[in-house]
C-alpha cells in the first residue's frame, strides 16, 4: 500500500480525535482526558487511569500488547498508544508481525492493528507507517489460511479459534478492505457457531473437520462480539445489509451469553459450565460491545439494563491497585486471574460506557 492509499484508508479507523503531539505534558495529557488540576478526577477517569496503570506493569504478548494499544485509542491517550506502538515495533519478526515474543501467533499480531495505524496518523512517523504496512501485507499475503482463505489462528495446526473475529477482521476493515474482512467473519461464524447453544465454540481444526475444544469458552465468545462491533463501525453506511448482518451476529452471541448469565452479573468461564470459574472479562467485553452497539444504534434500548448489570458486577472486581480480579488469568487463562486483556476491557468497558447519557 503506498503512502497516499494509506491515508485514504486511515481515516476509517476511529472517529476523530483533537490532534495532540507526539510528546505530550501530563496537564495535557489529563486536559485530553477530561481531567482538570481544578476538579477531581471522575470515578470514570480514575478507574481508567489505575487500570491502565496496573496493565503497564503486566508483561505482554502480541494480542496483548495489541488490545492495550487499542484501549489508548479508546479512551484518546494518544501518548501511551503511541509508545506502545514503538515497543510493539522493536518485536518486529522478518514477515511483518508485531510485538511478537517467540514465535508468536499469525493473526494475534493484528489486534493492534487499528491502533498502530492510528499512531501512524497522529505521528507521520515513516517507521511506524511502513510497520503497518508490512503487516497488513502479511495478514492479507502471508500468514497461512486453508483454500476459501480464511485465517488459521496458530501456525502448527490448521486451528480457527473465536478469538480470531477480534483479529485480523478489525484491522481489515479499518484499513478499507471491508469484503476481506467481512470474509473472515464468514469463515469463522460458519464452523464456530452452534445454533442450539447459541454460542461460539472456542477452537475448529479445518484438516480434520472438527472441534479440537468444543467447549463455549466465555473469552472466546467475547472476543467475538468486540470483533463484530468494531467492524461494524468501520463499514461504510452504505452497506447496510452487511453491517445488519453483523450486528445479527453480535447480538446473537450476547442473547445466546445472557442466558446463562449468573445472579451476580458475571458468567462462568465456560458459558454454559457452572462447574467452571466463575470469570470477570467476559461480562467487560459484553458490555464494550453492547454499549458500542446502543451508541451506533444498531442495538434497541432493552439491551440497556442488560449492559448496566455487566457492568455493575465487574466494577465490583478491580481491586485497590487496578488490577480486575477473577478474570482468565495469563498465562495460560486456565484459571482465575488478571491478564492484559482484562485490563484493556475494563478500560473500554468505560469508555464505551460513558458514551451515553447515563454514564457520561
Amino acid at each position: 500500500m503506498n503512502r497516499r492509499s494509506f491515508l485514504r484508508t486511515i481515516s476509517a479507523l476511529t472517529a476523530p480525535l483533537a490532534i495532540l503531539p507526539e510528546a505530550v505534558a501530563d496537564e495535557e495529557i489529563s486536559s485530553a482526558q477530561g481531567i482538570s488540576k481544578e476538579d477531581p478526577p471522575s470515578e470514570r477517569a480514575r478507574r481508567i487511569e489505575k487500570a491502565t496503570e496496573a496493565a503497564l506493569a503486566i508483561q505482554r504478548r502480541d494480542w496483548e500488547q495489541g488490545i492495550l494499544a487499542q484501549a489508548m485509542v479508546e479512551i484518546g491517550d494518544r501518548r501511551r498508544a503511541i509508545l506502545l506502538t514503538k515497543a510493539a515495533i522493536a518485536q518486529k519478526t522478518p514477515d511483518g508481525r508485531l510485538g511478537v515474543i517467540g514465535s508468536g501467533s499469525p493473526t494475534d499480531p493484528a489486534m493492534g492493528g487499528c491502533a498502530y495505524a492510528k499512531a501512524a496518523e497522529w505521528t507521520g512517523n515513516a517507521e511506524i507507517r511502513q510497520a503497518v504496512d508490512d503487516l497488513l501485507n502479511w495478514i492479507r499475503n502471508g500468514a497461512p489460511r486453508n483454500a476459501e482463505g480464511i485465517l488459521y489462528h496458530v501456525f502448527n495446526a490448521p486451528e480457527m479459534w473465536a478469538d480470531g473475529f477480534n483479529g485480523a477482521p478489525p484491522f481489515l476493515a479499518a484499513m478499507g478492505f471491508y469484503d476481506e474482512a467481512l470474509a473472515q467473519i464468514e469463515g469463522y461464524w460458519k464452523r464456530l457457531w452452534n445454533p442450539g447453544k447459541k454460542l461460539l465454540a472456542h477452537i475448529w481444526d479445518d484438516d480434520k473437520q472438527l472441534f479440537k475444544d468444543g467447549r463455549f469458552w466465555g473469552s472466546g465468545n467475547g472476543w467475538a462480539a468486540v470483533g463484530l462491533a468494531r467492524v461494524w463501525c468501520s463499514l461504510p453506511t452504505e452497506r447496510l445489509s452487511e453491517r445488519k448482518r453483523l450486528a445479527g451476529f453480535a447480538r446473537e452471541i450476547v442473547d445466546g451469553c445472557l442466558r446463562y448469565q449468573r445472579p451476580d452479573g458475571l458468567f462462568n468461564d465456560v458459558v454454559d459450565q457452572p462447574a467452571t470459574f466463575v470469570e470477570t472479562n467476559l461480562a467487560q467485553m459484553l458490555s464494550f460491545a453492547v454499549y458500542e452497539g446502543l451508541a451506533a444504534g444498531w442495538l434497541p434500548t432493552t439491551y440497556w439494563a442488560h449492559a448496566d448489570r455487566m457492568y455493575r458486577a465487574a466494577r465490583l472486581m478491580m481491586d485497590r491497585d487496578g488490577f480486575v480480579q477473577g478474570a482468565c488469568g495469563a498465562p495460560n487463562f486456565d484459571r482465575p486471574g488478571v491478564s492484559t486483556e482484562a485490563q484493556a476491557f475494563c478500560i473500554m468497558m468505560e469508555a464505551s460506557a460513558g458514551k451515553l447519557p447515563s454514564h457520561g
